[in-house]
């Protein structure tokens, strides 16, 4: 805001350091405020001869205002609210002015660079899934063979537990196709 200094002279150091002495002033007494008031179309019940100005005027007791005693009456302490300080106007300085332009063009940048920075990223982690997931890829698998009669096989044993001979036909069925799958996975040696 503003430097402020202030200064204390030694005669109002010495009147404060003593206390025997004290400073007499005339109090001032203040001046009572005319009332203003409006006038309404009644008619007035003393009824006053009216004073020109060129005429002097006379001053009756019965007329005057009589001060109050004590502290004259103050309006109520208006609040007012708290706004931030204006911003400083911009300066006449060519330099500033350079180097404020500069500052906007390299935000310009930064702001461009980030966009590229984004797009550069979603780019190389969408490439890096591709590769992971062509590196890592579980190839073909071939079925697993005879999984029906192996299941049938299974079911069979389940249901008879005690007579596990019944199923003498389920087995021949899952043994058959055991040894047609094991024949064709192995190649011919001719």
């Amino acid at each position: 805001m503003g430097d402020y200094t202030i200064q204390i002279s030694t005669k109002l150091i010495d009147q404060l350091a003593r206390d025997d002495e004290k400073v007499k002033r005339k109090t001032r007494k203040p001046r009572p405020k005319k009332k203003t008031t409006v006038q309404q179309h009644e008619e007035p019940q003393d009824i006053a001869p009216k004073e020109f100005p060129s005429e002097p005027k006379t001053s009756s007791p019965a007329l005057a205002p009589v001060p109050a005693p004590g502290w004259p009456v103050q309006p109520p302490p208006m609040f007012l609210p708290v706004t931030p300080a204006p911003p400083p106007p911009p300066a006449a300085m060519p330099e500033v002015e350079a180097i404020r332009s500069i500052i906007k063009e390299s935000e310009a940048v930064l702001e461009k660079l980030d966009k590229q920075e984004a797009g550069a990223r979603q780019e190389l982690s969408k490439r890096a899934k591709e590769l992971h997931d062509k590196e890592f890829k579980l190839p073909y698998q071939n079925p697993m063979p005879c999984t029906e009669e192996r299941a049938s096989c299974l079911e069979c044993y389940k249901s008879n537990a005690k007579d596990p001979l019944k199923c003498a036909e389920a087995v021949r069925r899952f043994e058959a196709c055991a040894l047609m799958a094991m024949k064709s996975a192995t190649p011919k040696a001719d």
